[in-house]
């Protein structure tokens, strides 16, 4: 596609973006699912008129990863309640790595069940597909609890599991796929611990040092631009450095960045420039979010529907089900541990049914290869989760909130 096209399709979905959101506003529907739903007729329509858009999905992946990921991630890392994150980090944790790697356990045996082809769907496969669909996405429901006024600790526990989620579940679904890819290798269970140990921390390592190397380089710098500037490249440094030179967890660094830059930022500039570097990132955000998800929308065929619609079913109840599992499951243990506030049984509730899958899923599921014989399996399964959490499960949360109690407070 000429860059011209590019450049008027970029400006015709950034306004798209502009006008659909007062109207998901007014009528009380998720921003998000609105996009996908008019990235999907859309690209039906330029289809239908013979237009290439040159999306393609390895396009899309890249995107999600390279340039989305980063930028959300950060900005949910950078503008998260930095106090409220360390009182309630035991719990985070809790729900980012033992309960999230128990879901993984009971989406596989109830998929692996579910679609019960031992041949041509293996354990494996199973344990793929629930690596896939663990991924959590806050960012479809975040505008509505600002609106509602949801309390602000029940906001952090899902930004904070969100964040520390997607690092887990890139790193587990990264390990899972090396194994698929090589069944003739002897792995031992110490095998893949060593290795889930050595990526997560070492994303944790590399977003401290990037952390505070950026710190310094702020210091440097009055203007609020510049600190703005600081913030967005130490973002794409500590992704590329993490992922791409040292093979450890990128999203982890840039968690860790962002939250050294914000706090720090914050606490510093308590002035315009603060205000500045936070509407900074709030563009960012709504940008990356329009755009992501008009491009998610794209990518959705119809013929994943017609040839994979039960494995999509087994795909949606398996994961509620897990969900439902991890965090009842585990919430009395929860609750008894020390230094840690009790989680509400209307916080689990919300736990449980606001846990939304997003652009990570897709994009994980987009990264499957396909000399996999089930990849198309898994990869339809995984849209299917993330359409039903758009346009099922979203537009229930306000009323949980409402019917829990949990609207009009901060």
């Amino acid at each position: 596609m000429p860059i011209s096209h590019l450049i008027m399709l970029l400006a015709g979905m950034l306004i798209l973006g502009l006008l659909l959101r007062p109207i998901a506003e007014r009528g009380r529907f998720p921003f998000a699912a609105l996009l996908v739903l008019t990235g999907f007729v859309g690209s039906e329509l330029l289809v239908w008129l013979g237009v290439d858009t040159g999306l393609r999905y390895d396009a899309f992946y890249e995107l999600i990863f390279y340039v989305f990921l980063p930028l959300l991630v950060f900005a949910a890392a950078f503008t998260i309640d930095a106090l409220l994150l360390r009182r309630n980090l035991v719990v985070i944790l809790m729900l980012s790595v033992p309960v999230l790697l128990l879901s993984i356990a009971v989406t596989a045996v109830l998929v692996y069940f579910g679609i019960g082809d031992e041949w041509g769907f293996p354990w494996i496969a199973a344990f793929l597909t629930g690596a896939v669909l663990v991924a959590t996405d806050a960012s479809p429901i975040t505008s509505q609890f600002a609106r509602l006024g949801a309390p602000q600790r029940l906001r952090v526990l899902m930004e904070g599991e969100d964040l520390f989620n997607d690092a887990t579940a890139i790193v587990t679904f990264g390990i899972f796929l090396y194994i698929a890819q090589h069944p003739w290798e002897d792995i031992g269970t110490g095998d893949v611990v060593l290795s889930f140990l050595i990526v997560f921390f070492g994303g944790i390592f590399v977003g401290l040092l990037v952390g505070f190397g950026f710190l310094l380089v702020s210091r440097l710098f009055e203007e609020a631009i510049q600190q703005a500037l600081v913030t967005l490249i130490s973002a794409y440094t500590a992704f590329i450095l993490a992922n791409e030179v040292l093979q450890v967890s990128g999203v982890m660094a840039v968690l860790i960045t962002g939250l050294i830059m914000g706090r720090v930022i914050h606490n510093d500039f308590q002035d315009e420039r603060g205000s500045f570097v936070d509407t900074f990132w709030s563009f960012n955000v709504y940008v990356a979010e329009a755009l992501m998800f008009l491009l998610m929308g794209m990518t959705v065929t119809v013929e994943m529907f017609e040839k994979r619609w039960l494995a999509m079913l087994i795909g949606i109840a398996a994961l509620l089900t897990a969900r439902a599992v991890g965090v009842f499951g585990t919430a009395p243990l929860i609750n008894r541990l020390p230094f840690t506030e009790p989680v509400p049984h209307s916080y689990q509730a919300m736990l449980t049914i606001g846990s939304l899958r997003g652009a990570v899923v897709l994009a994980l599921g987009l990264s499957l290869p396909v000399d996999l014989p089930y990849w198309w399996t898994i990869q339809s399964i995984a849209f299917g989760v993330v359409l039903f959490s758009l346009f099922v499960q979203a537009p229930v949360v306000p009323a949980l909130l409402r019917r829990s109690g949990l609207t009009g407070s901060s």
